[in-house]
């Protein structure tokens, strides 16, 4: 389906026939299947990463990971805003975070040691890397995003298909899932002062994984040497 007109451009989304819309959402999650499969291999690797990591250096870098794929409406809505024909090759071919996975690690340390592992692996590509906990956002915003390409053996061939990674912290984590709830309940406008707390809040989570991170190198090296004096 292409709801454009080259003469007279997109149709706006207030005019879109939604009994229509139900039939082709089945055709686009019939076609968007590969982003399952390219997840699944994304989760596969993940967990391989995570175990392997335990066992050289006796530490777990992730503690959780979510996976989800964007609704086909919501795939459509972004099309629609980038002025492009909504159909299911464009959104193949310009919008990347149709399959997302948001990993949650312990400390910062950890989130850069995962970037690595996973510039290693030789089946994945890196397309872009978006560092935002060395560059905040201004309202303090912070988390690694980076994204990639991932192969897909399907019957008929290999595909690969563009995944977004999301690697933060639990603090970081915490103040992102606060920050989207608040922003929603506004109506995308915060008052100001709500907006110079959040601020403060993202500064002292910043302040709190350096902290504990501080602490988990003294007990590593309490733990090599034996020195009570490490912990102090």
């Amino acid at each position: 389906m292409d709801r454009t007109d080259k003469n007279e451009g997109l149709l706006p989304i207030s005019e879109w026939n939604l009994d229509d819309l139900s039939n082709e959402l089945i055709e686009w999650k019939n076609n968007l299947i590969v982003y399952r499969f390219a997840l699944e291999e994304v989760n596969t690797k993940l967990k391989i990463l995570n175990e392997e990591f335990q066992f050289i250096h006796n530490h777990n870098p992730i503690e959780h990971i979510k996976s989800r794929i964007k609704d086909p409406r919501g795939i459509m809505v972004k099309l629609n805003r980038k002025g492009l024909g909504i159909t299911v090759e464009n959104a193949k071919e310009h919008i990347h975070d149709i399959a997302g996975v948001r990993i949650t690690c312990s400390f910062i340390s950890d989130i850069y040691d995962l970037y690595e592992m996973l510039k290693k692996q030789s089946d994945l590509k890196i397309i872009e890397v978006k560092d935002y906990i060395a560059n905040p956002k201004p309202n303090g915003y912070k988390s690694l995003h980076l994204i990639i390409k991932v192969p897909v053996f399907l019957s008929n061939g290999m595909e690969e298909v563009f995944v977004e990674v999301q690697i933060r912290t639990i603090a970081m984590d915490f103040w992102a899932s606060l920050e989207h709830k608040i922003y929603y309940k506004f109506d995308k406008g915060i008052p100001e002062y709500l907006l110079a707390e959040l601020k403060e809040a993202a500064d002292a989570a910043h302040e709190l994984d350096v902290k504990m991170k501080k602490i988990k190198d003294r007990v590593d090296i309490y733990q090599t040497v034996g020195d009570a004096q490490t912990l102090v």
